[in-house]
């Protein structure tokens, strides 16, 4: 009877034993399974050797103006608004310019005095001219006529003058385009006060653009004008080509940036004044080109002071690692040290990274 009891003893123990077994190989097998996370992926690559990334920039027209006055006045009609065509000499603002015509009625009546003068005083001169040939009127008189008439001449000039000026200030009065385009802005209304060297209007002739972009110091010597540039348009997501049309000579005030602009050829992408565009541009030789490892922006991760990228490891897991950067591109960032050519990198997940996390790529 009592080995009975102590064989029944052992069976429960063993199959309360295998029970907890069981248990702790089912909750094993739910930590281990996880679900991936998505995320897209990039393959790093070298640039071209042949191929400088010089800079972002600006597109604008070439043929561009934001006119302003030289006189104080209320805007009397803004005949023109945003978007509109106009033609060269159409008036795009007019300015009080009361006293302006009063000035031009006092001008010109001092005219037709010294008009008057003048033509009395140049009779007068060949008269006595023709007298003194007779050896009847002296020298003295003679002389006295003769400088009369070079006075009355020289006044009836300074009024020819005074009236030029006069209507040149017209000009600051009404302001008419300069050229045929289109009207891209008014900084003003009917009714406002203009004053000296406030932009009023301004006004871009369609059909030619550029980019204009800095350039950093190591890459200035590889570049001229005339250089082949590539210009990616990120509204667009277009590339156009180009040429280096104007190359500064001197970063002494621009924060040791050269400033470049680069003449994009005729194309038929909707491009428009102040969209950012990408310079890449064709070095001559494989000399003067430079090798350059960027990443986008928004793959980057940043923890304090450093900054780096999530790799793809072996077995589809998320590596960190970290980088040294250097120049910015746009949207892109130059990558000094930290990857190699080959290695993928993760741009976007659809979930939280962390270092060993398990990835499917989409």
């Amino acid at each position: 009877m009592k080995n009975t009891t102590i064989y029944k003893s052992i069976i429960l123990t063993m199959s309360m034993g295998l029970t907890l077994m069981g248990c702790g190989s089912d909750e094993k097998q739910t930590v281990d399974t996880s679900a991936a996370v998505p995320v897209t992926v990039a393959d790093v690559d070298m640039g071209d050797s042949s191929t400088i990334l010089a800079g972002s920039g600006q597109i604008k027209a070439v043929n561009s103006a934001t006119l302003s006055t030289r006189m104080m006045g209320y805007v009397e009609s803004l005949p023109v608004k945003i978007g509109q065509k106009v033609n060269k000499g159409d008036l795009l603002i007019s300015i009080n310019n009361g006293d302006l015509r009063a000035k031009k009625a006092q001008v010109e009546a001092s005219i037709t005095e010294a008009t008057v003068a003048f033509n009395n005083a140049k009779k007068d001169y060949e008269r006595f001219k023709n007298l003194f040939k007779e050896s009847s009127a002296s020298q003295k008189e003679l002389d006295d006529i003769t400088a009369r008439y070079e006075m009355a001449k020289a006044r009836l000039e300074a009024a020819n003058q005074m009236k030029n000026e006069v209507n040149s200030q017209f000009t600051y009065a009404d302001i008419r385009a300069p050229f045929s385009g289109v009207v891209t802005n008014t900084y003003i209304d009917a009714g406002d006060m203009a004053n000296p060297g406030v932009p009023l209007v301004s006004v871009e002739s369609p059909g030619g653009f550029e980019v204009e972009a800095k350039v950093a110091e190591n890459n200035i010597s590889a570049i001229k004008v005339g250089t082949i540039a590539q210009v990616l348009v990120k509204a667009l997501d277009t590339t156009i080509t180009g040429k280096v049309s104007e190359l500064s000579a001197s970063a002494q005030n621009t924060g040791g940036q050269y400033v470049m602009k680069v003449a994009l050829d005729e194309t038929d992408a909707k491009i428009l004044s102040g969209m950012y565009a990408t310079v890449r541009l064709e070095a001559e030789n494989e000399s003067n080109g430079k090798k350059v490892v960027t990443v986008p922006s928004e793959a980057l991760v940043h923890k304090g002071q450093l900054t780096g990228v999530y790799t793809l490891g072996q077995d589809n897991v998320a590596l960190l690692r970290w980088l040294r950067l250097g120049e910015n591109y746009g949207d892109e960032v130059e990558v000094l040290s930290g990857l190699s050519k080959g290695d993928q990198y993760i741009v976007s997940a659809e979930g939280k990274l962390y270092n060993g996390a398990k990835v499917s790529i989409q």
